[in-house]
């Protein structure tokens, strides 16, 4: 039952998916809320509405037929864990990068995010593009102070992301914030699918693909801190906001650990696939003048 932000006739709509189909909610379940956030924030009430909903003729699409949209385009935090898969962590060693005792966050500014099947552009400043397959956990409800027990219901959903880097730039200062915010540098995607539709979210495997050739593989059980560990973490810092997005980590691979490196270049496709989520595919495009 994941659910979909769409463009159709001009406007920006939610909807259901089902197989390849999309349901219009605006048509078929009027009163519910016409984004994510809202949707989230609307709590099990609107979970038990969305469950309800049929296929009224009127509101079915073939999803051919229509453009997906970043699921969440506005939360209040993107952020996302480094070197939190081991073999990751192991070939970040070799460049001279010590695996940290702690929790390594950092932010994504929110205005790098894209849609599922936007360009990825390549910075007039930079070559050193490079690409990390990630499972995205999207927070539901509003929360502070969780316990690693407790943190599965906090969780509102998950989505397939790329968190696309420029190696240089993250370099430049100990935050990563620059190297990781470039505009079109967060697709998500290519839905939300709701955490009860995931029986085990460290069950789940990872495919990173450029022009499909696959470069990264890996199972999310393979973290080092867990799912629920960085809800806890992070949540004794701060509060936790409905469609905030958590970059989980990425596994080996990466073009930065190749020798020579591999990085993205202009008209590359970069797909990263996930088990039981779905995938993200895009085009890799010069920025623009």
């Amino acid at each position: 039952m994941p659910i979909a932000s769409f463009l159709h006739d001009g406007h920006a709509r939610l909807g259901k998916v089902a197989g390849d189909r999309i349901i219009d909610l605006s048509v078929a379940a009027p009163d519910l809320p016409g984004d994510v956030i809202a949707f989230l924030e609307a709590g099990e009430a609107a979970r038990e509405a969305l469950r309800a909903v049929g296929e009224p003729a009127d509101a079915v699409l073939p999803l051919a037929d229509v453009k997906l949209l970043a699921p969440v385009t506005n939360p209040q935090k993107f952020l996302g864990i480094g070197m939190n898969y081991r073999e990751h962590a192991a070939e970040a060693q070799q460049a001279g990068v010590e695996t940290p005792p702690y929790q390594l966050w950092f932010n994504k500014q929110v205005s790098c995010i894209a849609g599922p099947y936007d360009e990825i552009e390549l910075p007039r400043v930079s070559e050193q593009l490079d690409y990390e397959a990630e499972l995205a956990v999207v927070i539901g409800r509003r929360c502070r102070h969780v316990a690693v027990e407790d943190a599965r219901s906090v969780i509102g959903g998950y989505m397939v992301v790329n968190d696309v880097s420029v190696r240089d730039w993250q370099r430049r200062t100990p935050t990563h914030t620059l190297g990781k915010s470039f505009d079109t540098h967060g697709p998500i995607g290519p839905w939300l699918v709701l955490d009860d539709e995931i029986e085990d979210p460290h069950a789940l495997e990872l495919r990173m693909f450029v022009n499909g050739e696959q470069r990264q593989f890996g199972r999310t059980g393979e973290m080092i801190h867990n799912i629920f560990e960085q809800i806890s973490y992070l949540s004794t810092v701060m509060t936790l906001m409905p469609g905030d997005i958590l970059a989980t980590g990425t596994p080996s691979g990466v073009g930065a650990a190749s020798t020579p490196p591999r990085w993205l270049k202009a008209g590359d496709i970069a797909r990263v696939e996930i088990t039981g989520i779905g995938h993200i595919e895009n085009r890799v495009v010069a920025e623009p003048a």
